[in-house]
């Protein structure tokens, strides 16, 4: 699976608290389910593009 977050952005967000390394993987699971969820939505509704309201 490809990397869908940035690592440092994420550590730039979260600059206050320390950040495992496991954190980026476990994120970049949830990222990939939110979007594959989109993207059903999308296709349920007869539709190619992916919107805001699809997540």
């Amino acid at each position: 699976m490809s990397d869908l977050i940035v690592k440092a952005a994420v550590k730039d967000a979260l600059s206050d608290n320390n950040v495992s390394a496991d954190f980026y993987d476990v994120l970049n699971e949830e990222v990939a389910e939110l979007l594959d969820d989109a993207a059903e939505r999308a296709e349920a509704n007869d539709r190619k593009t992916v919107q805001p309201r699809d997540l």
